[in-house]
């Protein structure tokens, strides 16, 4: 059986690894450390969820990747919300203005990837909720760093 992470990479970046850590690399330079970003979608179960259709059906480069980030302040950045303060829209081609701020993330991050790549922010409890309730599957591309409070006693 074929690991979801191996699968992202055979899939959305043509088994090119090198090219994957480019990604996850850009990812990282602009997340805080106090966020996970994942992977959700058809990138991670090799199928669409509104029909079925394979990744990519349409031809190369056609499904979009979608990246969440999740917690911290990264929803501050965002101008959209489908639940205010707590989902965003994502920063896509149906919503380009959505946060301003990751604009040039996501035109680095489609260009490396060679097809569209939406940002989307969620609160910690949101994720939950998608993962618990809804069994929506992800890849967690960066794990948030853990490490001591800075109000903790020495």
């Amino acid at each position: 059986m074929e690991a979801p992470l191996d699968r992202v990479v055979r899939l959305a970046f043509a088994n090119d690894r090198q090219r994957f850590c480019a990604f996850v690399d850009a990812l990282r330079d602009v997340t805080p450390p106090d966020v996970d970003v994942i992977l959700r979608g058809s990138a991670v179960t090799g199928r669409r969820w509104a029909d079925g259709q394979p990744f990519d059906a349409e031809g190369p480069g056609t499904s979009d990747l979608d990246i969440t980030f999740v917690g911290g302040d990264m929803l501050q950045h965002w101008d959209a919300f489908y639940i205010p303060r707590l989902h965003t829209v994502p920063l896509s081609d149906e919503h380009p203005d959505a946060c301003d701020r990751l604009v040039p993330l996501r035109r680095k991050l489609c260009e490396l990837a060679g097809r569209p790549v939406n940002l989307q922010a969620s609160a910690s409890f949101v994720q939950f909720a998608r993962d618990v309730l809804l069994e929506q599957p992800y890849v967690t591309l960066i794990q948030k760093q853990k490490g001591e409070s800075v109000d903790a006693p020495p």
